[in-house]
């Protein structure tokens, strides 16, 4: 790889894994777009640790706190507001992981097209908008059920789809259950913490299972410029939010989602 394919590939992965544009998207296209060489296993192994630092480091205070309570609370020290979400972002992820040892190698041989992910670029944006538009604003993150969480978790599995994005899917659940902005966003970034986990470890298996030969300078620049650029992201996203709102993010995906299906139509 080339160092600015590292750099462009490394700030992409940690900006888009959190903001509502869809990350697998924006890794896809280089490939197809601009003629690029596929990243390859090893480097995408980098950028999942990279955006997993940042979260778990924005985090740390309130994973702390969740985890001690759920160990708590099995120990029969009773019931918090934090051992709750704890559960509930079990019961979040069981979705999307179960989705991905089922559809993952029909998604990888069938729907990363850029006429697919044009397609649910616009379409996604959309439902955002509306659920941002339409939603309530009286909820947050401790005030979810097992049910809400399990149907966020089920609009999570979704995300499988490139084009999608996981986090916009999961803030389009939870504002149209009538969460507000800030508590979609946050649960949306504690519920990545076990996926970006389990596909880390995934593709670590597939990577230690392979004949792949490893760049360690461009691990270690996908690790660091990942992890900065996501940590970053995450600060000014839930700083800017609630002034903001989801309608920026509609626009960028409408105006993507028409070059991609110019460049498929035009080809």
């Amino acid at each position: 790889m080339f160092w600015y394919q590292i750099l462009f590939l490394a700030l992409i992965q940690g900006l888009t894994e959190f903001l509502p544009i869809s990350s697998s998207a924006h890794l896809i296209l280089p490939a197809q777009v601009l003629n690029w060489s596929d990243q390859g296993l090893a480097f995408d192994v980098a950028v999942h640790v990279g955006t997993l630092i940042a979260v778990v480091t924005y985090f740390y205070k309130d994973i702390v706190q969740v985890v001690g309570d759920w160990f708590a609370s099995l120990a029969g020290k009773g019931s918090t507001a934090q051992s709750k979400l704890g559960w509930y972002l079990i019961i979040g992820t069981i979705p999307a992981g179960l989705a991905g040892l089922i559809f993952n190698d029909f998604i990888e041989e069938y729907l990363r097209s850029i006429e697919v992910i044009a397609y649910t670029t616009i379409g996604f944006g959309v439902l955002l908008w509306l659920a941002d538009k339409f939603g309530g604003v009286s909820k947050d993150e401790y005030q979810l059920t097992w049910r809400t969480s399990l149907m966020i978790g089920v609009a999570q599995a979704i995300a499988l789809i490139p084009g999608t994005s996981r986090s916009g899917i999961t803030m389009t659940a939870a504002r149209a259950f009538g969460f507000n902005r800030e508590a979609s966003a946050r649960f949306s970034f504690l519920l990545s913490i076990p996926l970006i986990s389990l596909a880390g470890a995934y593709k670590f298996l597939q990577l230690l299972t392979s004949d792949v030969s490893v760049e360690w300078g461009a691990i270690v620049s996908g690790v660091t410029l990942s992890a900065l650029s996501a940590y970053f992201c995450i600060y000014f996203f839930l700083k800017w939010l609630n002034n903001i709102g989801f309608t920026p993010f509609l626009i960028y995906r409408l105006i993507l989602g028409g070059v991609l299906l110019a460049l498929v139509y035009a080809g």
